[in-house]
């Protein structure tokens, strides 16, 4: 069916009689294109970084100059101390909105910015191990909330019905304001809070709509819940077929010269005669981003905002971005209501530290008892 399009095509074509339109038809094995990382950004960004140049400034100005900031922004949710983590609000005046709509299954919510900073196993209650990943999500707050019908992305997603969804501006991490330039840091004029290192943008139902300046945590979601975490993959640089795909290559000896990891035959010749899109060849390895999806969440760490997840294939290397999301697997949504639109620092003041699935053994709990002779 293929060849009789593509010769009817050319005959057209050569007839003279073929419309501007007509396009040739190509197999295509795995669209590789729509993965690709952009290799800079384009001419439109804000330029974030200012350029570097000595301020004359001494070790007692900066100082004064640190407390000014935090006085005017607030101290940063996470502090970095010798030992330990210290964790302090940013926003004081967020509270949860009083006319917020009811949660349904078809809602999207806003997601999380995160880090991958390493993997721990854990162990059923059945004595079953479960490898894990841990996600940390570094200083999150909400930037700023773009209504439908103001939101236009320059790349239009993969979503149905896009008008419907509004976008939420996330950033994580914050950072000297003295480092960015000034038209960076005007995106965070109106937020109230410190300008972030990164930034991301969520598609959202208006009903999940969250206010500029609400600090974004752990407690988003609930232990037992299912995830997509979409990040990018470790960069190998440019690898063989062997490395690549996991080819097995050629034998070591019998005649076998200079071929050992090589690819070998790709059948160029016959009807084709060419190389078809999505042959596997050498090439670049990695730096591509990629979701996995349906990820349960095994524990919870309210102190440090760390929660582990299923499984050690999470894109990305350690101390890497990842963005989390709700699931969008039929079978594994939330049935019942999570934190809609987030949790908010006053809905669970005495929520404890660490949040285990009920599946999960606890060390901290006794599991072995002894009765009495």
């Amino acid at each position: 069916m293929l060849r009789t399009v593509i010769c009817d095509l050319a005959r057209l074509r050569l007839s003279g009689s073929a419309s501007p339109a007509a396009v040739l038809i190509t197999q295509v094995r795995e669209k590789g294109h729509l993965s690709r990382p952009r290799l800079r950004n384009p001419y439109w960004f804000i330029r974030q970084q200012r350029t570097r140049t000595d301020d004359l400034v001494t070790g007692e100005n900066r100082t004064f100059i640190k407390e000014v900031v935090h006085d005017t922004y607030g101290v940063p949710a996470l502090i970095k101390g010798t030992q330990t983590y210290e964790q302090k609000q940013l926003i004081k005046t967020t509270e949860a909105p009083t006319d917020a709509e009811p949660w349904t299954p078809a809602v999207r919510r806003c997601g999380l910015i995160a880090r991958k900073i390493g993997q721990y196993p854990l162990w059923l209650k059945n004595g079953e191990r479960v490898r894990t990943t841990l996600l940390q999500v570094v200083d999150n707050h909400v930037i700023k909330y773009i209504p439908p019908e103001e939101y236009r992305p320059t790349q239009r997603p993969n979503v149905h019905h896009l008008n419907k969804y509004g976008c939420v501006l996330v950033g994580a991490e914050c950072t000297n304001p003295a480092l960015l330039t000034k038209e960076y840091c005007g995106l965070f004029r109106d937020s109230g809070v410190m300008p972030k290192k990164n930034l991301a943008r969520f598609i959202v139902s208006p009903q999940a709509a969250l206010a500029a300046g609400t600090p974004l945590n752990v407690g988003h979601f609930r232990v037992g819940e299912f995830v997509d975490v979409r990040g990018k993959t470790v960069d190998h640089g440019f690898q063989g077929v062997v490395k690549r795909h996991g080819f097995k290559g050629m034998p070591a000896s019998h005649g076998v010269t200079k071929t050992h990891r090589r690819a070998g035959n790709i059948g160029g010749g016959g009807e084709k005669g060419r190389v078809w899109p999505g042959t596997k060849m050498p090439g670049h390895m990695g730096n591509r981003w990629r979701i996995i999806k349906g990820l349960r969440i095994w524990r919870i760490n309210t102190k440090y905002n760390v929660m582990w997840v299923q499984g050690s294939a999470v894109p990305g290397s350690t101390n890497g971005l990842v963005y989390i999301y709700d699931t969008i697997l039929p079978l594994r949504k939330p049935k019942d209501a999570p934190p809609f639109p987030t949790l908010y620092d006053n809905a669970d003041a005495n929520e404890p530290d660490d949040i285990w699935y009920d599946q999960v053994h606890s060390f901290k709990e006794e599991s072995i008892s002894y009765k009495p002779e």
